[in-house]
């Protein structure tokens, strides 16, 4: 048996149940703002509410995601997250009022961040372990896919087919991601019935930080913090900014070129990471996240604009695999669960924060002053990188081979 093989069955229908499930988020998220406003006769503020909402249940509930996998097994938890995540998708289809919306919101903010995780963490486990970069580099693709096409069928179907057709939609996408994610077994979930059984035995004692933060995915955590900060800004704002500047005809075509950046180099990307490690790529793709922002603020042409996209995209794209890669294998093979969640925890923040301060200091020095800002933010990552991890890194080699020598 090839123990090497990436492309497995499962492997693939891990990476396809994630699609549909971030298809589902992506389609939703931006079409509803449209439907506060024009289906149900909401504010600007109360459309946005919507989004933090979902966010703030995100946050809250992404912790505990590792330690449900560890007590109850990480296949039992995949199914019933994907379930319930199912279930709130269907059930934007009885919504009759903003109260309800905002609670059918909390409750698929939570399901999204248990399934995001427990899928994740799947995914990892099915890899070979000499494959993680490349196979945490596709599995990620399948996401950047999803956000690329989410939002332009979301509009598209809310468009043509109205709000009922879209939340249908989505409840078809989530059921198919059910059922591709609850017919996934990695082989250690054969061998072992539950994930708790790798760790030693516990006796029962208060819920410890310890059981819902993996702490050596932290530091690289902080550098996705910082990038999901200023990626807020291009997520939120783009389109309102292109319309400031008279090309908001082309903002649909800033995603595509954004999305196929991220899609093209992603294959070398995930072998690269492998074969000469992280440094080689994340200083070089913060270096380009960090052009493609400046070359964005000064977008006045249909042309820049489309060249900040694929710039921003190539950056990105790279960055926040090998992001994901170095969280994962900072933590032993039983807690890699915890590293995930740990990584989107503060990269949901650093999202969440972000919409939030940029959307402040748009509204009081304009959106050119906001993306010269998030560009000098990208470019802080690298000294945080290099303090928090990089540094840290070779300290430890250094401290093993001294240890090795004598």
């Amino acid at each position: 048996m090839n123990t090497n093989k990436l492309w497995s069955a499962d492997f693939i229908k891990i990476c396809l149940s994630s699609f549909f499930l971030f298809f589902s988020f992506y389609t939703l998220a931006t079409a509803l703002s449209v439907y506060v406003t024009n289906g149900l006769g909401g504010s600007d503020t109360q459309a946005g509410l919507s989004m933090t909402v979902f966010v703030i249940a995100s946050v809250l509930l992404r912790p505990f995601a590792g330690q449900l996998m560890s007590k109850y097994g990480e296949h039992k938890i995949v199914v019933i997250s994907l379930l319930l995540f199912l279930l709130f998708s269907m059930a934007y289809l009885g919504v009759f009022g903003y109260a309800m919306l905002l609670l059918v919101r909390f409750f698929h903010g939570g399901t999204f961040a248990i399934a995001t995780t427990s899928t994740n963490t799947t995914a990892i486990g099915i890899i070979p372990e000499h494959r993680k970069g490349e196979g945490i580099s596709y599995f990620s693709l399948f996401m950047s896919l999803a956000m690329v096409i989410g939002p332009f069928v979301g509009l598209t179907i809310t468009t043509h087919g109205g709000f009922t057709a879209m939340f249908a939609l989505c409840a078809v996408c989530s059921l198919i991601a059910f059922v591709l994610g609850a017919s996934t077994r990695r082989k250690a979930d054969k061998q072992v019935p539950a994930a708790a059984e790798v760790q030693p035995k516990k006796s029962k004692s208060k819920l410890h930080w310890r059981d819902l933060i993996e702490k050596k995915a932290v530091p690289i955590a902080f550098s996705g913090f910082v990038v999901a900060f200023a990626y807020s800004g291009l997520v939120t704002f783009m389109s309102v900014y292109a319309h400031e500047q008279a090309i908001d005809q082309y903002a649909s075509y800033f995603f595509v070129c954004f999305g196929i950046m991220i899609v093209l180099p992603r294959p070398i990307v995930g072998k690269l990471l492998d074969r000469v490690g992280e440094h080689v790529i994340v200083y070089p793709s913060i270096a380009i996240f960090t052009i493609g922002m400046l070359l964005l603020s000064q977008a006045s042409s249909p042309v820049l604009l489309l060249v900040s996209g694929a710039v921003i995209g190539l950056g990105y794209g790279a960055l926040l695999p090998c992001f994901q890669t170095i969280a994962v294998l900072a933590a032993p093979a039983h807690r890699r669960g915890l590293a995930t969640a740990t990584f989107y925890l503060l990269f949901d923040l650093g999202y969440g924060i972000g919409s939030y301060t940029l959307g402040s200091l748009a509204s009081s020095y304009g959106y050119r002053v906001m993306y010269i800002f998030c560009a000098i933010i990208i470019a802080s990552s690298s000294i945080i990188y290099f303090t928090l991890h990089h540094k840290r890194k070779r300290l430890t080699n250094a401290a093993s081979e001294e240890a090795y020598v004598s």
